[in-house]
């Protein structure tokens, strides 16, 4: 049963957190000193790990999509597992994105790496619901990357990322329901109906102030509307009642 993704959205904290560019002269040599606890900031460091958490991140996704694809549903268990092995290099990648620039600049370098890390949050997501049909919570998404929930620890997910990224795997979800037809597993859309309703009823809940996540949550009203249509069909068709198929019941 999904959860209610969180109840008010507060405004973007990046005005507050986020910086320029690193001044010239005195102030530059300041901002960029080495210290035992201070890292020094490097960009370009930042942008190379940044790319291989996205060639990862692809690989996952690749892994992922097998499950729309002929026999795709019975190998569920071992994708989910192959994908979890892969997290494993998360970790170690965002391990080594936390060294490249000091904790308290999170919002300065957060451009570089905010899509990908929504895309992990997505990814997740869909792992944990192909494992146990529940809708995974922002402190769990971020034990499995390995970084912080809470914002005053350092390196964190961000409650606006984490909700884009479940923006992303409701769509997921609406593909999911229509592949499911077509591999004879009839019982699976119908959950999946029933679980996107309440993520859906979680979302309506919040306060979005970001423009950009409220545009991306008018999307989730056109996935609730594509898997209704999928389940009416089964409905009409006389399949809704099959609790069984070529992909099985969970």
């Amino acid at each position: 049963m999904a959860r209610p993704p969180g109840s008010d959205i507060a405004g973007s904290p990046y005005s507050s957190a986020s910086g320029g560019a690193v001044s010239s002269g005195a102030g530059s040599a300041r901002c960029c000193a080495t210290s035992p606890h201070v890292p020094r900031i490097r960009p370009q460091e930042i942008r190379k790990v940044v790319q291989t958490l996205e060639q990862t991140a692809r690989e996952i996704l690749t892994l992922l999509q097998g499950v729309h694809q002929g026999a795709g549903f019975q190998d569920i268990p071992k994708k989910c597992q192959k994908a979890r092995e892969h997290f494993g290099a998360v970790k170690t990648q965002l391990a080594s994105l936390k060294t490249k620039f000091p904790a308290d600049q999170y919002y300065r370098f957060h451009e570089h790496w905010r899509f990908v890390l929504q895309r992990l949050v997505f990814l997740a997501a869909f792992v944990i619901y192909l494992e146990t049909e529940t809708l995974v919570t922002r402190e769990a998404v971020a034990e499995i990357l390995g970084i912080e929930a809470d914002r005053e620890k350092g390196f964190h997910l961000d409650i606006e990322d984490y909700l884009s990224g479940i923006l992303t795997f409701a769509s997921e979800l609406s593909r999911l329901a229509v592949n499911s037809v077509t591999a004879g597993d009839y019982s699976r859309p119908l959950r999946i109906s029933t679980f996107i309703n309440e993520l859906d009823s979680g979302f309506r809940l919040l306060n979005l102030k970001n423009d950009s996540l409220r545009k991306r949550y008018d999307g989730l009203k056109y996935d609730v509307k594509k898997i209704e249509e999928v389940v009416y069909d089964l409905s009409i068709r006389g399949l809704n009642k099959e609790t069984s198929g070529a992909g099985g019941e969970k």
